[in-house]
């Protein structure tokens, strides 16, 4: 048997043992075998090799290949965005499920997180770009340990300041820098000092350019160019086309809301006690429209292929929310069979997820029925615009005094306009009128709607 022989079949039957330090593990042969001590005398560096412990790291294993992150699928009618932030730039340590970008759909904001910790290595794409579903748009190389090694630096750092102010305390206090005789002002300075007073610098905006002519001066003139969010772009499309296509007639209608307050009055402490939300005035005005789609349900009903009507026996009840970016309207589904609680809550809900930007797809698909709320900016009324493929939307707006006559007699009573925007191929001037005396008639009895 050779000599390198021997030492591989030394190699196999020796044992080894496991010693850890700290946070690393090594393996070691026991002291009663030593390779000196076999038949054979071994090579200087054959020697060394064996006695050589041998080293495994303990933490997460090591990936040398760099991550490719893409644009996840946002919707199956949504196939591209445009880039509107990138939350991390190169070199920047970014954490598992960390947001790195944000993009822009024509309905809601997706956003992009990073699929394990690491370190941002490349940026693929610049903001403002349009990207496409699985484009690429940056490079992660992954790090070993990067929150421990975030809270090991911020611990370092946090030791390092205090050492520093420790010193700083220490030392003793520095005399103040006193003028030397030369640098004594004169009196002129010392006048010139004196009768100074400082003004504030007149910013560039109201900065006025003279006039040579007649030398008046006048304010500058701007202007500035701002790109349209996408949001804002599919509504103006989607607006344009609901106007090209639907015949609009608008009819409205007034609705004294003396009942209806005072049964928010008497009721809204017993419901914000016992369910948590606030009663309002949307959640009748929404219990209302149902029970009216119910009678009149060309109101809740669509054109199909332009030949066909599509009746539907639920009503999907869709929300028009202002939003920074442009108008959004959520959709709050069977609202039919909820009460008038149920539907406050579930209105409420969507109002704050669409402030939030937390508004999903499935929020937004859908909706056979849309109420526009105007009166909560102060306007008194209007004419809405039909969210297509929709048939008829409602409009509601503010609640004013007004004198009206009731029973002969001049009253002061809280009124509302409200109004119906509608689909004249579909929807008849009769059954629009219809459609709003129902709405009246629940809202000024809102007891009776507790009965359905």
């Amino acid at each position: 048997m050779s000599l390198r022989g021997s030492v591989r079949s030394v190699n196999r039957t020796a044992w080894m043992l496991r010693v850890s330090r700290g946070r690393q593990s090594f393996y070691t042969r026991p002291r009663t075998f030593h390779p000196l001590q076999s038949s054979h005398a071994l090579p200087e560096d054959l020697n060394r090799e064996l006695l050589q412990p041998r080293f495994f790291s303990a933490s997460r294993p090591r990936y040398d290949a760099n991550t490719v992150v893409c644009v996840p699928a946002m919707a199956e009618s949504i196939t591209e965005g445009t880039l509107a932030q990138l939350s991390k730039q190169v070199g920047d340590l970014v954490e598992q499920d960390e947001e790195l970008a944000t993009i822009e759909t024509d309905k809601i904001d997706v956003s992009v997180n990073a699929p394990h910790s690491g370190i941002i290595q490349q940026l693929l794409v610049a903001e403002g770009d349009t990207v496409t579903v699985d484009q690429a748009i940056a490079e992660i190389k992954p790090a070993e340990g990067s929150s421990e090694q975030q809270q090991e630096h911020k611990v370092a750092e946090k030791s390092k300041s205090d050492s520093d102010a420790a010193e700083a305390k220490n030392e003793p206090p520095s005399r103040p820098d006193m003028p030397s005789p030369a640098s004594k002002p004169t009196s002129t300075e010392e006048h010139q000092v004196s009768t100074y007073f400082p003004y504030p610098a007149q910013s560039d905006k109201h900065k006025k350019d003279p006039d040579t002519k007649n030398g008046s001066s006048k304010p500058r003139r701007g202007e500035e160019k701002v790109k349209m969010t996408r949001i804002r772009q599919k509504t103006a499309q989607h607006l344009k086309q609901s106007q090209n296509t639907a015949v609009f007639l608008t009819t409205f209608n007034e609705i004294d809301m003396s009942q209806l307050i005072e049964f928010r009055k008497k009721q809204g402490p017993t419901v914000l006690a016992k369910y948590g939300v606030k009663l309002g005035y949307m959640g009748a005005m929404a219990r209302a429209s149902a029970l009216a789609l119910h009678e009149i349900p060309s109101v809740n009903a669509a054109i199909e292929n332009g030949d066909t009507i599509v009746y539907r026996d639920y009503v999907d009840l869709s929300v028009a929310a202002a939003i920074p970016k442009g108008l959004v309207t959520p959709v709050l589904r069977n609202i039919e069979s909820m009460s008038i609680v149920e539907i406050e809550k579930g209105i409420a809900d969507l109002v704050a997820k669409a402030r939030d930007g937390k508004l999903t797809m499935g929020d937004l698909m859908g909706g056979s029925f849309t109420i526009s709320n105007s009166g909560i900016w102060g306007s008194l009324f209007g004419t809405p615009i039909i969210n297509m493929p929709q048939t008829a939307v409602l409009g509601t707006y503010g609640i004013r005094e007004r004198p009206v006559a009731i029973d002969g007699q001049v009253e002061i009573r809280p009124m509302m306009y409200i109004a119906l925007t509608y689909d004249h191929r579909i929807i008849d001037g009769r059954e629009a009128v219809q459609f709003l005396n129902l709405i009246k008639q629940s809202l000024e009895q809102p007891s009776s709607m507790l009965l359905h």
